[in-house]
């Protein structure tokens, strides 16, 4: 570990303590802010135990030297004292638009320490008002609708009088964008401006590009891509948002003299058609290079040609700073082996199914047409196979300019892909002239899980690509066929997944806005956020219900109070939505689609495992008013509380009445109906038990198998934990036949498939009309394996982590498990292992935090690093709690050694 050292006099001393890894609004030093009171959180840095905070102090300026000698400032909290150290809100003063500030904070410990001031970050505010906004908006002046057509090309040349001291640059677009400054690219984001509710939300970024800028002429050119504005959406629907590509820029710049000057886009830019012919997401894209027109973005070149643009002033009062991660090239892929399949079909073999695209550079001749094809698989006898994209193509069409190596890579679209076929090119590929890169939103790797199981391991790799692929932009439901949209029954199965595997704050708290912005006036939720279909695709059960899960799960993994605040008008006018529908307080009216894509073979006696539609609704009814009665108690609306815990009662009566018999069997006796009403809490204490054991009986009669479809999956082992069969919970994730999850593993799965037998055994493939390799639902698993496996847990009475609960649970023949996790404080670690009897458990608890420590199955004394427990000062609480010792820890690393019990499973 990398300990910074501060110099005084001639000694260098260790800095033990410290505060690190300050962040605003979930960003590190943001170009953009909005809110004016941005929110601050650091981290504190120690190799201690037992550390917490006690006080803090946070100075914000508006100058960095000055700051560092407590000078200029705008703002001072003083000493306070609070052991808080995330979401502190900014006090000062209102900041104006465009106003960037500095700030660093210090604190203070439980061992009578103080940190050193940390180091300086800022943050920018953004244009907070419409009439912030001097640019115009500027289109071509084509009339017809373009849709699918060539991707228009604006152009400006601007003089800079005086030198430079800083630049920035505002930039949105209806459509996707792609800026240049003196011939080079702008910025390292794609899909820029981000998929909104494009009509109520519509972002724009910010870039400092003032190293960019040269005294003089100053040209910029910006290229407008279909993307989700107008592009080709689900059953090849088109314009959702509008027809005209349009542009708006902005750049403010300050001389060092003082002055400021603004260049904006007016009807003095230029616009011309090039080498982009067409974009789409489905489709592809296509590259005539001969129409490419060299230097078009610098200030040397002719525009004469060119036309004027038309001015628009459209609206901007839905301009917002942009608030998710950008979309980024990430890890590069380099070509696995090259074949060439039986129907003669020369194909790259990437190894990975990813999504992104392909760069290449590669040699042809003038008007040459070089064509590449993306598939996910091959087929049982090793041909290229793309009948499962239905009709989206993912195509690239290059046409070559010459006969020298010519280097490309696409613009305005992504492909979902393992696969590359390849067309009109014959000579050598390897990974010097052709490679694959991911693209995805820019979120940090925060979870990490392993395992002595090969497959366990794969299968963790395949949840967390199945992440990457489908969080581009918004959570998808698949990245490669005709459809790529928010569905949100997907997004509500995986959410709480997603926040061990990767930092889906910022994510999740964009995509939960445009939710509320598309929710229908009634409070019926869209089956897809963004909605690019129309009001009437709204409130079906499991899926609409995201608008609850969604916020609580975000509050729960980041302790961030303001999602809830942010969402509880939407959250309360989803449960009243129901409520207006029920009839008794029954929710049996209205389409649902159930336990999507349950198990539905008929390899057992009944052939099927259907669950009740209405059943399922009446459940997530119940969890949806559950939710909000818990955002309500911590949001102190004491009104709500009293109000919705009635309606609760009155749901689980109606739920009891109609679905459960006076013994506590389910009308519907599938594992997903048990499920659901152990993990809601619909049934009364008495009869869980009992309801638990029958669905120990259920998958015992299914031989071992899962038989839950997106609804049921993300629960079902956390019920058998919950009610002490853990040991079957591991049985379930062990299986390697179909269905399980590890039947794709054992095909080759590289992602999470949306079908558990999207390959059947036999090589051939489900139905194509509905089969993506790509699709995270049932990789909502890894919740269960970070969470029962390594044993991390937040505790929901301090959530994000401030308190958690570590209980690590061995099983499955596993010989050891290591999960780390990344949180608001820092890394939390669980590591067993098992050897002859004994075993090891490694545990790190961040500073600022306490962990209530559970030691499974202990036979006989603990040790922490070599001295009984009870001996170990920073260990309280400690307690035998049936096999188990529980106790409570500080910040640090702990070692414990025992003997493990040897516990009889579970009776059903």
């Amino acid at each position: 570990m990398f300990i910074p050292c501060v110099v005084w006099a001639k000694k260098a001393i260790p800095i033990a303590f410290r505060a690190d890894n300050l962040s605003c609004e979930y960003k590190i030093n943001p170009m953009s802010i909005d809110v004016t009171n941005p929110r601050l959180s650091w981290k504190l840095i120690t190799v201690d135990r037992n550390v917490h905070q006690t006080a803090y102090e946070i100075r914000v300026g508006i100058n960095a030297a000055s700051l560092t000698k407590g000078r200029s400032l705008v703002w001072t909290s003083g000493r306070v004292l609070s052991d808080q150290s995330v979401h502190i809100y900014y006090g000062g003063r209102p900041l104006p638009s465009r106003q960037k500030v500095y700030w660093q904070v210090r604190v203070w410990n439980n061992k009578n320490q103080a940190s050193p001031w940390s180091q300086v970050n800022s943050w920018k505010m953004g244009l907070l008002k419409p009439d912030d906004w001097a640019a115009h908006w500027i289109q071509s002046n084509d009339e017809q609708d373009t849709t699918g057509g060539p991707s228009p090309m604006f152009r400006k040349v601007f003089l800079l009088a005086h030198k430079v001291k800083s630049a920035h640059l505002y930039l949105s677009a209806h459509g996707l964008y792609e800026a240049q400054l003196n011939g080079k690219r702008i910025g390292d984001d794609y899909f820029a401006p981000g998929f909104t509710s494009y009509n109520k939300r519509l972002q724009y970024q910010v870039y400092d590009i003032t190293s960019q800028l040269q005294r003089g002429a100053n040209a910029f050119g910006v290229t407008i891509g279909d993307g989700w504005y107008r592009g080709y959406t689900y059953d090849r629907k088109k314009n959702v948002y509008g027809k005209k590509l349009a542009l708006l820029f902005q750049l403010e710049v300050l001389y060092t003299d003082g002055k400021r000057q603004v260049f904006v886009s007016d009807k003095s830019w230029k616009v011309a058609y090039g080498p982009v012919r067409s974009s789409s997401f489905f489709n592809g894209e296509v590259y005539d290079a001969t129409k490419e027109k060299n230097g078009w973005a610098t200030a040397a070149y002719k525009d004469d040609s060119w036309e004027p643009v038309k001015q628009n002033d459209l609206i901007k009062d839905h301009l917002i700073a942009a608030v998710g991660p950008p979309v980024r090239k990430q890890e590069k892929f380099v070509p696995l082996k090259v074949l060439t399949t039986p129907e003669g079909d020369r194909v790259v073999d990437f190894g990975q199914n990813l999504v992104g695209w392909v760069q290449f550079k590669l040699k042809g001749k003038p008007r040459d047409t070089l064509k590449l094809y993306h598939a996910e698989v091959l087929d049982q006898k090793g041909n290229f196979y793309t009948k499962n994209l239905r009709t989206a193509k993912q195509e690239i069409t290059y046409i070559f300019k010459s006969d020298s190596a010519e280097t490309y890579e696409p613009h305005f679209t992504f492909q979902g892909f393992r696969y590359l076929k390849i067309k009109g090119y014959t000579g050598p590929i390897d990974s010097t002239n052709l490679v694959a890169y991911a693209l995805y939103s820019d979120m940090d790797q925060t979870g990490k899980f392993s395992t002595s199981n090969p497959l366990i391991n794969q299968l963790q790799h395949n949840i967390l690509w199945g992440q990457k692929g489908n969080f581009i932009e918004i959570p998808t439901d698949c990245p490669q066929r005709d459809e790529r949209m928010g569905w949100t029954g997907d997004a509500q199965a995986f959410c709480r997944t997603a926040t061990f595997n990767m930092d889906v704050a910022a994510f999740f708290t964009k995509w939960l806005k445009d939710l509320a912005a598309d929710q229908v006036k009634n409070g019926a939720v869209p089956y897809v956020i963004p909605n690019v279909l129309d009001s009437t695709y709204s409130a079906a059960s499991g899926w609409s219900d995201v608008a609850t899960i969604a916020p609580w799960n975000i509050y729960l993994a980041y302790g961030d109070k303001q999602v809830l605040r942010q969402q509880y008008e939407s959250m309360k006018a989803w449960v009243t939505y129901i409520q207006q529908h029920t009839r008794n307080n029954l929710w049996d009216t209205g389409n649902h689609f159930g336990d999507w894509l349950f198990y539905a073979g008929t390899d057992y006696e009944d052939g099927a495992a259907h669950t009740d539609k209405n059943l399922i609704a009446q459940a997530f009814y119940a969890y949806s008013t559950q939710l909000l009665i818990n955002a309500a108690r911590i949001l102190d609306k004491d009104d709500d509380v009293k109000k919705y815990i009635q309606l609760l009662i009155n749901i689980k009566k109606a739920f009891m009445s109609e679905y459960v018999t006076p013994n506590g069997r389910m009308i519907s006796g599938t594992q997903t109906s048990y499920v659901l009403a152990l993990n809601f809490d619909l049934l009364p204490e008495n009869l869980r038990e009992s309801a638990a054991k029958r669905l120990v009986q259920n998958i015992d009669s299914y031989d071992g198998h899962i038989t839950t479809g997106f609804l049921g999956t993300p629960y079902i082992c956390h019920v058998l934990s919950r009610f002490g069969f853990t040991d079957r919970a591991y049985d379930l994730l062990m299986n390697e036949s179909y269905p399980s999850w590890l039947y794709p593993v054992k095909h080759g799965a590289t992602t999470i498939w949306e079908r558990w037998d999207g390959i059947k055994p036999d090589g051939s493939f489900e139905d194509p009309g509905m089969n993506s390799f790509n699709h995270y639902a049932y990789g909502a698993i890894g919740d269960w394996m970070y969470s029962v496996i390594a044993g991390i847990n937040t505790d929901e009475t301090a959530p994000g982590f401030k308190k958690m609960i570590i209980s690590p649970y061995p099983g499955g023949k596993l010989k050891y498990a290591d999960g780390e996790l990344e949180t608001e404080y820092g890394k939390i670690r669980s590591a067993w292992s098992v050897d002859s009897g004994n075993i090891t458990i490694d545990i790190t608890v961040p500073p600022n935090t306490t962990a209530q420590i559970i030691l499974p199955l202990v036979d006989g004394d603990v040790t922490e690093s070599g001295t009984a427990i009870n001996t170990v000062k920073e260990l309280s609480n400690i307690k035998n709690v049936g096999n188990d010792e529980q106790l409570t820890a500080g910040s640090g690393n702990y070692h414990f050694v025992y003997k493990l019990k040897i516990v009889k499973p579970k009776k059903a």
